[in-house]
């Protein structure tokens, strides 16, 4: 559905992925103008150095401050995407995983295409702290969740690294939506390291900034992981762009500066628009707490199903995503919802929820 989106040849309005497709700010321009500077550095300068500084500004930025910077350990890929496949190759053949539900669901996809066996674990069950014992040997979590936008408080994800250290089990974290959310800001490394635990995360750029997938997917691990997450690397990859890379650093210093201010003012602007067109007709937001750049919109027992909904708003010229996917273990749970990107310009998504809230009326 995505895809589709992005390669209608009627140029419809597209609201599904997660990525920022916006107008570039004055601040964000003069960066990109530095483009052919940054070639010309990628040419004189030691890669190793190069990624180091846009791994120390991109973390800093967004408060993690303990990861493992000038170790070795965080690999830079294309995408967070090729980075979660990396780790399911890594991961034992047939290991069973315990993956949050909902979530974004190509993890699912990724880790079953890989031969493991993926339990899941329950939003609810990570509230009360209930965590999954044997024959877990891995679980997956993503903070913020994609798409409630749930945040994991600190000491949950410090309950869950001491039990999985007690129980021999490795904690991956997916923070590709962390830049977004202060809450989410915590030092996520500090917090798995002082519990003991074996450890996986992954960092996105890509929902930070307009880059047009010139991204970076950090892919970090625990200095006391046994899993060959190197070897897996090589396998895709040599390395990822020197230009990239210091695109990302000097985005990251503006993200610093002002920037995550910029994009949050934007994004919650599209969310009141969503909220507002939605309370019209009788219906809300599933998650109003959320911070995150989608928004779900709960729809009401006795109404239009989101596959429903999908299909008129397509038909519109709209392009948004039904929630079943997303409850990869319970795809009919997910029904009742359908999901927004607000990472757009404020006139997309002033259109599409009018579109939303018109195809909904005519509905019911």
């Amino acid at each position: 559905m995505e895809v589709d989106a992005l390669t209608d040849p009627d140029g419809g309005l597209n609201l599904t992925d997660g990525h920022a497709r916006l107008a570039l700010t004055p601040e964000q321009a003069a960066i990109v103008a530095r483009i052919p500077e940054m070639f010309a550095i990628a040419t004189r300068r030691a890669f190793p150095a190069i990624e180091e500084a846009a791994h120390t500004a991109f973390l800093g930025a967004i408060g993690q401050r303990s990861a493992p910077i000038g170790t070795g350990r965080i690999l830079s890929c294309y995408s967070s995407t090729l980075a979660t496949d990396i780790v399911a190759r890594a991961l034992p053949a047939g290991a069973t995983v315990a993956v949050l539900h909902p979530t974004f669901d190509n993890i699912a996809d990724l880790f079953q295409t890989r031969g493991l066996k993926l339990v899941p674990l329950q939003e609810e069950a990570l509230l009360n702290q209930d965590w999954p014992g044997s024959p877990v040997s891995v679980v997956v979590i993503t903070m913020p969740n994609n798409p409630t936008g749930l945040v994991t408080p600190e000491g949950h994800l410090r309950s869950l690294a001491e039990h999985a250290a007690r129980h021999g089990q490795t904690v991956i974290v997916d923070a590709s939506f962390r830049g977004q959310v202060r809450d989410a800001q915590y030092d996520t490394y500090a917090v798995l390291e002082a519990a003991g635990a074996d450890w996986i995360i992954i960092e996105d750029t890509g929902k930070l900034w307009p880059m047009h997938e010139l991204k970076i997917g950090m892919l970090a691990y625990s200095e006391r992981t046994t899993l060959p997450i190197r070897r897996a690397f090589s396998e895709s990859m040599l390395a990822a762009s020197p230009v990239v890379l210091q695109l990302v650093e000097a985005l990251a210093g503006d993200w610093a500066d002002g920037g995550y201010e910029r994009a949050r003012a934007l994004v919650e602007r599209n969310r009141s628009a969503v909220r507002e067109a939605i309370e019209a007709v009788g219906t809300g937001l599933a998650d109003p707490d959320s911070q995150i750049s989608v928004a779900r919109v709960a729809l009401p027992e006795g109404g239009p199903d989101s596959s429903q909904l999908y299909h008129d708003l397509r038909d519109r010229g709209a392009h948004v995503l039904p929630c079943a996917p997303f409850y990869w273990a319970d795809p009919e749970s997910g029904q009742r919802s359908i999901r927004m990107s607000l990472a757009r310009p404020y006139e997309v998504v002033h259109t599409a929820a009018a579109a939303l809230a018109d195809a909904y009326s005519a509905r019911r």
